[in-house]
């Protein structure tokens, strides 16, 4: 019985192809970053949507320190503008939204319900270090995640670090443990807007055997 289960698994695994080529067209051969945008505006559920399938990639012990403000009303976009680099404000002001990806540094928290067959909490609380490796580590899995969530559910994405952190930090996250990593400007992209694809290294120039 063993071996036949351990056969039909081969089987299987043998069998698994991936996904077929056109979501890898949609993930990332076709996919592009987004500097112009229509204008049109993005649906609340497709937002949620994306967040509840970048929840489940994996993060140290389960940690999930991803934490997103969505900026899109004006009162909003005029918040976050003096914190931008100038070639970043025109790009961000005409996105529909924003997403502040953040990290909250008190993750630690919530582990007795996301990790509850171990403490994991106490490996983290009082260790400064460790909590900020791992909640920074952590939370840009989960934003490369969402990102790839966004296409997922039909929305081009234009992600950018060209901003000042201490700033963003202190307008929308005042008083609380959240730290912002980087945003990302979501809509509908102006295909009309985009720059000729950048270069990508060969495999040999970054990945190899031992």
């Amino acid at each position: 019985m063993n071996q036949a289960v351990n056969l039909g698994t081969l089987d299987r695994a043998e069998s698994w192809r991936g996904v077929d080529s056109e979501a890898l067209n949609i993930f990332f051969r076709d996919a592009r970053t987004h500097n112009g945008w229509l204008d049109r505006p993005v649906p609340h559920q497709l937002l949620e949507e994306a967040v509840d399938l970048a929840k489940m990639g994996p993060t140290a012990a389960n940690s999930s320190p991803l934490r997103v403000l969505f900026v899109e009303s004006a009162e909003a976009k005029e918040r976050l503008k003096p914190a931008l680099a100038p070639g970043n404000v025109d790009k961000t002001m005409s996105a529909p939204v924003t997403a502040i990806m953040g990290y909250d540094l008190e993750f630690y928290e919530q582990l007795p319900k996301l990790f509850p067959h171990a403490d994991a909490r106490s490996w983290f609380a009082g260790n400064d270090a460790f909590v900020a490796h791992t909640a920074s580590q952590s939370g840009t899995l989960q934003a490369a995640y969402f990102l790839l969530a966004l296409r997922a559910v039909g929305l081009d994405a234009g992600p950018l670090n060209g901003f000042d952190n201490a700033k963003v930090d202190a307008e929308f996250f005042s008083g609380t443990a959240i730290r912002s990593n980087f945003i990302i400007n979501i809509g509908y992209g102006d295909e009309t807007k985009l720059f000729p694809r950048s270069p990508r290294l060969a495999f040999s120039e970054i990945a190899r055997f031992v």
